[in-house]
């Protein structure tokens, strides 16, 4: 790693093991924004159990730690050790690493080459119901300040309004899709892209003139395939501390991300497992990780999500992914169950539930709220038959998604030299 990197950061002599302090630099790195082609872990050897509590603490709440501590004496470790380790770093404080991210000073005067030879960027918009709200899009994109771009509409609306469309000057294609499909109409309008890029797009959002610009001068600096914005939910609300800075991205929202074309020919369209469910966006990210593409978390491409209440996924399936709207609906949604089974296996998935079932019990709009969360746990305690059923109708219907395997079509790509289709293989 740089020595630039290096010296912004702060090396933890409390630990007991020297290789404990190298993977904590590690982690401060990519936590505080270190984008580069440093060496990564790939495997990590044992190191003592103090040291994993005093790590915990640092960087996680006190409640994850408790869990932490719970999850390996149910597992049956030694519990003198545990508890011990546990109560060793009871007094170790929670890092501020947030306050002190890596800065990229060269991105404000970077010129990007990407830019200059303009390419077409293809902008991805499914829309359902939400006519008001994406009149505001389509006028923001018209005031973009770069304009090598289409616009894709895939309208699942009823009824369907097509003379909305008219008056926009923008490069726009609409399509009227019948059949209400998230990821079908996202699928579709990849396939439909003339881009070279694609912009994934959601009808309930505001973005400013440089919005598109950003995205291509973020993926160009870097270097990379992917360029994730940040999304707030009020009009002037800050940006959250850990997206207000380049790095990694942890996420991949696609109601903000630009990306190559490419990445779909490589792996796939999205899974269509996760129609009319939640978590298919959490899927391709992660799946275009494990394929080595590198995704940026950009501060600057920024976009305002207002949430509508109605309309979109609101309208077809679960906004949600862990709270139901009944005691006998599966909790939660098969497929966060599908994806967790699926890339961790069976084991950690049900150490999943154990930690996010019970606070999932409130209603959304206490998330942030502690004492609700705590709460919420409780009752779940008392109305444990109905969580199990929950729980269980929710494992049951994943198995399904399991056996039938990931719906991941693949992208027909014509080539320019010969002027034919070529299939790129992906799952099916």
């Amino acid at each position: 790693m740089p020595d630039t990197v290096n010296s912004k950061l702060t090396e933890d002599l409390n630990y007991s093991s020297a290789l404990a302090r190298s993977y904590d630099l590690s982690w401060q790195a990519v936590q505080c924004g270190y984008i580069g082609n440093a060496e990564t872990y790939i495997e990590f050897d044992e190191i003592p159990v103090v040291d994993n509590y005093r790590f915990a603490r640092k960087y996680f709440s006190s409640f994850w730690v408790l869990y932490v501590l719970i999850v390996r004496l149910l597992s049956f470790y030694n519990p003198i050790t545990e508890v011990l380790g546990w109560w060793k770093t009871r007094k170790v404080s929670r890092s501020t690493y947030l306050e002190t991210p890596l800065v990229y000073s060269a991105y404000d005067a970077f010129e990007s080459e990407l830019i200059k030879q303009s390419p077409l960027v293809t902008v991805v918009i499914p829309t359902l119901n939400r006519y008001p709200y994406l009149k505001d899009v389509l006028h923001d994109l018209e005031q973009q300040d770069y304009t090598p771009f289409e616009v894709i509409i895939i309208d699942q609306s009823t009824p369907f309004q097509s003379e909305f469309y008219v008056d926009f000057q923008l490069d726009l294609q609409v399509v009227h899709q019948t059949e209400k499909a998230l990821w079908l109409a996202r699928n579709s309008a990849i396939k439909m892209a003339k881009g070279d890029y694609i912009l994934l797009f959601d009808d309930d959002s505001r973005v400013s003139k440089d919005w598109i610009r950003e995205h291509l001068k973020g993926l160009d600096f870097f270097k990379a395939d992917l360029s994730s914005g940040v999304s707030i939910s009020e009009v002037g609300a800050p940006t959250p501390a850990h997206y207000a800075y380049f790095k990694i991205s942890d996420q991949l929202d696609t109601g903000n991300v630009l990306l190559k074309k490419a990445v779909f020919e490589a792996i796939g369209l999205f899974d269509r497992q996760f129609e009319k469910q939640r978590m298919g966006d959490g899927e391709f990210g992660l799946r275009s990780y494990l394929a080595g593409y590198l995704n940026i978390s950009h501060p600057y491409a920024k976009r305002l999500h207002l949430k509508v209440g109605s309309g979109g996924l609101r309208d077809m399936g679960s906004w949600d992914a862990f709270r139901t709207n009944s005691l006998f609906e599966p909790r939660p949604i098969p497929s966060v169950l599908y994806y967790f089974r699926r890339y961790w296996g069976h084991t950690a998935a049900r150490w999943s539930l154990l930690r996010i079932v019970p606070l999932s019990i409130m209603p959304y709009r206490f998330k942030g709220s502690k004492p609700m969360m705590l709460l919420g746990a409780l009752v779940s305690l008392f109305i444990l038959p109905f969580v199990l059923f929950q729980v269980i109708k929710s494992w049951r219907l994943a198995s399904n998604k399991l056996r039938e395997g990931a719906l991941v079509e693949k992208l027909k790509v014509k080539s320019e030299k010969w002027g034919v289709e070529i299939e790129f293989e992906a799952e099916r």
